[in-house]
């Protein structure tokens, strides 16, 4: 695993692609030893090509579960996703849309039930952000593009998702610890992130105890999302301000979605997981 800080490096597009990062991120868990402990399940993830999505689909696949692929444009990353997962055994589809049009999220779903005929987790992963440095730089239409990726997309997946999720299903949202301490140039992002915690305790009283729902706020990681975000200088710096003294890779996020999905955590609704490094956020 590459524990260290990253070139300076940018892309100039989001969601960005993995296959041109330096390094590319570790997200294929390598070293994750599985025990079955989600065989046979269905798991629909958006924002799966690459990073930390794609560190979870591949996790869920060694433990047993088969995959739907969600993802905007990146296909050649959703390939090498796809062929990765089907390595393990595992059935996979890729599916490629917005997920901040409803339409879309439901034909995600009518997919699923026609392939598998069930949903036993949905992890809503996709996001977007643009640094601004200021207030009056986020114009009406960039603020609500942030909003229909980062969360109306998951009331969209969940609200078609529900009805075919079976008893004991899990719903894991990412949010991120700028949900709990802001960000400077990151407001519309940090909002929508702040929007995804309430959201996921909100739902969990609703539909527990049938289904948990639970969330993971990642710190700072390496995944596609940065490059294409910030500058170079920003990139070099990023994750230095953890005790770490890094960012972390997408393989040491995908264990906390793998205990979210499975009966590990059956006891566990309404919760948030804090992998950032040692940042101490107030829950």
């Amino acid at each position: 695993m590459s524990k260290s800080k990253k070139p300076p490096q940018k892309q100039e597009s989001q969601p960005g692609k993995e296959h041109k990062m330096h390094p590319r991120p570790e997200s294929q868990v390598r070293s994750y030893k599985a025990a079955d402990k989600l065989k046979d399940k269905i798991a629909v993830l958006t924002g799966a090509d690459s990073g930390i999505g794609k560190a979870a689909a591949i996790a869920f696949a060694k433990e047993g579960a088969d995959c739907v692929i969600v993802y905007l444009n990146e296909h050649k990353d959703a390939e090498e996703t796809k062929q990765l997962i089907e390595e393990t055994g595992r059935k996979v589809i890729l599916i490629a849309g917005d997920v901040g049009d409803s339409s879309f999220c439901k034909s995600v779903i009518e997919t699923t039930i026609d392939e598998f005929g069930k949903i036993d987790i949905l992890v809503n992963n996709a996001a977007e952000q643009h640094p601004r440095k200021k207030l009056t730089d986020i114009t009406d239409e960039s603020l609500l593009r942030v909003f229909q990726t980062n969360i109306f997309s998951h009331f969209y997946m969940i609200r078609e998702a529900v009805p075919n999720m079976p008893k004991g299903s899990a719903i894991i949202n990412t949010t991120s610890i700028t949900a709990y301490q802001g960000h400077p140039v990151l407001i519309d992002y940090a909002a929508t992130k702040g929007a995804i915690v309430t959201l996921t305790r909100s739902l969990a009283a609703t539909l527990g105890p049938d289904i948990r729902v639970n969330a993971v706020a990642p710190g700072p990681i390496w995944t596609p999302l940065i490059p294409a975000s910030f500058d170079e200088e920003e990139v070099e710096t990023f994750g230095e301000n953890t005790i770490m003294g890094r960012p972390g890779e997408p393989d040491e996020i995908a264990p906390c979605y793998v205990f979210l999905a499975s009966e590990d955590s059956s006891y566990m609704t309404g919760q948030v997981l804090h992998p950032n490094g040692g940042r101490i956020v107030n829950t």
